[in-house]
């Protein structure tokens, strides 16, 4: 926001928490309205708008929400535009046993956060992003994104299937994840792999077929089926 300075009699622009290389928005459908609509610019343009002016955001930067699936008092829907732009959705999910009383463990002297160290620095990031970008996606393989995510607009059971932004994030996503593999070539199987956690999030449906027991994971199901898996 811009704070008036009483000595020089101007507006002095002062950065807020988006500022920064990783945003954790810590159960972000409590967050206004307000709020979740000036992060549509952020996530999207990388930048941030305020009183006429423009400033950019760090050449690395990426927004970690949580968002609490049961307790929904006082709390705000995020609308389909914000939601397109996260990259996945990733259900986590009660921890298992042993790793439950492994982190009972890690925390009996002290919290774990309090010895983190850096392991990557922001050059190191950028670089990683290159490399991803650089990981080759064959046409066909490209053709087969389109089919799955033109088969869940296609659905009878969906009011508004994946847009071409759910296309290219899937893409981007089997990038990264080829490259974590070891791979310089994206594999359909690596983009089957991440169907679910990257449109589940952007499919709208209907409410009778909810009422039916119609699930998102259901209708990707039944997409990844009809499309034919390139050779």
């Amino acid at each position: 926001m811009s704070i008036y300075n009483q000595k020089t009699n101007a507006f002095e622009f002062r950065p807020g928490p988006v500022f920064t290389n990783i945003l954790l928005a810590d159960e972000i459908n409590r967050a206004t309205p307000r709020t979740q609509a000036s992060l549509l610019e952020s996530m999207e343009e990388a930048q941030v708008s305020v009183d006429g002016s423009t400033y950019p955001l760090p050449a690395v930067f990426q927004v970690v929400a949580t968002q609490n699936p049961i307790e929904m008092t006082g709390t705000y829907p995020l609308p389909e535009a914000q939601l397109d732009r996260f990259l996945m959705r990733i259900e986590i999910g009660y921890p298992g046993l042993d790793d439950e009383v492994r982190m009972m463990g890690m925390q009996v002297q002290a919290h774990p956060i309090h010895t983190l160290k850096p392991v990557l620095t922001e050059a190191d990031v950028q670089r990683l992003q290159e490399a991803a970008r650089a990981v080759h996606v064959e046409e066909s393989v490209r053709a087969y994104i389109v089919r799955v995510v033109s088969a869940t607009r296609k659905h009878p059971d969906v009011i508004a299937g994946a847009s071409p932004r759910g296309s290219l994030s899937l893409m981007r996503a089997a990038q990264g994840l080829a490259l974590v593999r070891g791979k310089d070539y994206v594999e359909p199987t690596l983009v089957k792999q991440l169907v679910r956690p990257v449109l589940a999030h952007r499919l709208v449906l209907k409410p009778q077929a909810r009422l039916r027991g119609v699930t998102e994971a259901g209708i990707l199901a039944e997409a990844l089926t009809s499309v034919v898996v390139p050779v």
